[in-house]
């Protein structure tokens, strides 16, 4: 602690700052255009530069946490005491977890430019940067705070963030998704807060740290045991629901599958990792793995986890509409983040964080690249509409195949780091039959839709369609189509806008993570695991 720099001890309240801040002056920045219509514009690349320079603080923070000896610090807002403190708490995991989100903030943003002009109104986007740095700040604030009413406060500021960002995307559908999304989201957040009045109520506590030394005595003496019982279920459920556990996950294919592709990514891979993330907080930090074991949670959120894992690739192989297969899919991997914190092992939780590590990278990649080829097929929605467009979109493609890849398991891709950090965990546990084999059927499960999908996009286009490659316009950089002359998007049936540089750019990028993540993640689960050793 002596030895660390001491404007390291501010980064957390400052990433925080800077996003809200950025999200109040946001609409005071004019919509200037830098090139053509679907580049971004000035309210976007100042987001996007905030959100870069959070992740080089997180960087920053967590190098001088992850030293030879992992540490966490506390850093109270305002210097009041218990119980009304407003305190943050910062340690390797929760850096690394910043830097991680920050990642794949800027990259759901970078490579999905182009969609987001075409789905956002010009003059509604300055709004839609609103929404995407109100996000950002809550979910910082989810990952950093000590404090269970000042979770709850960010809690709320990410629902209405998350429900306005679907109906950024005009249309009917997506004001329905919306106005589900946000009465599920009402009723979890009813249920989290009736949770915290519970504690408060019978610890006298609200910061993490009292409130767990106060429920210990009261474990001891026996004493309120019931409602401290009433209490964590209603936390668990409401978080659950917010992170869409199955059977609470109804909301979630319609939200994300409506709304624009860089409001998908980032809710997919990005908003439902906040709530998980507390969770986590809340059993290691507030009541401790041995009382959850007590009041048998880790058994439920085990079963729940399991059934999660099943329920969701069985929806998904349903889907006629590859953003709902995606979406679906995500429930099924927020299952396997509920088995790893079911096994309530630290070897559990540090797989659990891992594969929000990895889901919050290549879940917002398969987004972006569905976006991609369903931009290839003149906006057409249908997995059947998608035939041929990896010839169209050759980015979009390596991206949907490499992250299709990393969700069945495949080697060398993220996917199967995570399941084998989970398989290794599940040793530990007394439940490993009934994780390997749930491990064993989702894997094959998930290979019923992705395959399928995959064939999809690699066989050719018939009878000379505009996804045939003569059709396709060399790209020349610009905006301009040879064939026709004409100008992007009021281009013919028969002609396609060439890939974009940021979309090249951040494919790219999501691209080299997979496999960084993949081949090369001992390394980062021994970060994680000192993370959470200091939890």
């Amino acid at each position: 602690m002596t030895m660390m720099n001491s404007f390291a001890f501010n980064i957390p309240f400052i990433s925080i700052f800077l996003a809200m801040l950025t999200a109040i002056l946001t609409p005071l920045i004019p919509v200037k255009k830098f090139a053509n219509s679907n580049k971004a514009v000035l309210p976007e690349r100042v987001t996007c530069f905030v959100v870069a320079l959070i992740g080089v603080l997180s960087a920053i923070l967590l190098f001088e946490l992850n030293g030879d000896e992992p540490i966490s610090f506390r850093f109270m807002m305002g210097h009041f005491p218990a119980p009304w403190g407003n305190e943050l708490r910062a340690g390797p995991l929760e850096a690394f977890l910043a830097l991680a989100f920050s990642i794949s903030m800027f990259l759901s943003l970078t490579g999905n430019f182009d969609a987001t002009a075409y789905d956002v109104p010009e003059r509604r986007r300055p709004f839609f940067c609103v929404l995407v740095n109100l996000l950002m700040a809550s979910l910082l604030a989810l990952l950093y705070t000590n404090d269970l009413f000042t979770a709850y406060v960010f809690i709320e500021i990410n629902t209405i963030a998350s429900c306005a960002i679907v109906t950024v995307k005009q249309g009917g559908k997506s004001v329905r998704a919306a106005l589900r999304y946000l009465v599920l989201s009402m009723a979890g957040s009813g249920l989290i807060l009736i949770s915290i009045c519970i504690l408060y109520d019978v610890t006298g506590h609200l910061l993490m740290e009292p409130m767990h030394f106060a429920i210990i005595n009261l474990i001891k003496n026996n004493q309120y045991m019931h409602p401290l019982t009433v209490a964590l279920y209603l936390m668990t459920v409401g978080l659950a629901v917010k992170s869409a556990l199955y059977p609470f996950a109804s909301w979630l294919h319609d939200a994300h599958g409506s709304a624009t592709n860089a409001s998908s990514s980032i809710l997919s891979g990005l908003v439902l990792k906040g709530h998980i993330f507390l969770i986590i907080k809340i059993f290691c930090r507030v009541f401790g793995i041995d009382i959850i074991h007590l009041l048998r949670m880790d058994t439920q959120l085990l079963i729940f986890g399991l059934l999660g894992m099943i329920m969701g690739s069985v929806h998904a192989i349903g889907q006629t509409e590859a953003k709902e297969m995606v979406a679906w899919s995500s429930v099924a991997q927020v299952g396997y983040i509920f088995l790893g914190i079911g096994l309530n092992s630290n070897a559990g939780i540090a797989a659990a964080c891992l594969h929000i590590t990895i889901h919050a990278m290549i879940k917002p990649m398969l987004f972006t690249s569905v976006g991609g080829l369903s931009a290839a097929a003149h906006h057409k929605k249908g997995l059947h509409d998608l035939m041929g467009t990896f010839y169209a979109n050759r980015w979009a493609g390596l991206g949907f195949i490499a992250g299709a890849c990393s969700m069945m398991g495949i080697p060398t891709f993220a996917g199967f780091a995570s399941k084998l950090s989970l398989t290794m965990a599940a040793f530990e546990s007394r439940a490993i039959i009934w994780a390997l084999a749930a491990l064993a059927a989702s894997s094959v499960l998930n290979a019923l839709y992705y395959v399928p999908a995959m064939v999809v996009i690699l066989t050719p286009a018939k009878n000379n369609t505009p996804l045939s490659l003569r059709d396709i316009s060399p790209d020349r950089g610009d905006e301009t189509c040879l064939p026709c002359k004409g100008r992007w998007p009021e281009r013919p049936e028969g002609c396609l806008p060439p890939v974009s540089l940021s979309f090249k750019l951040s494919m790219s990028a999501f691209l080299a993570l997979n496999f960084i993540l993949g081949l090369l993640f001992m390394p980062i689960l021994r970060i994680i695991e000192r993370g959470v050793s200091v939890l």
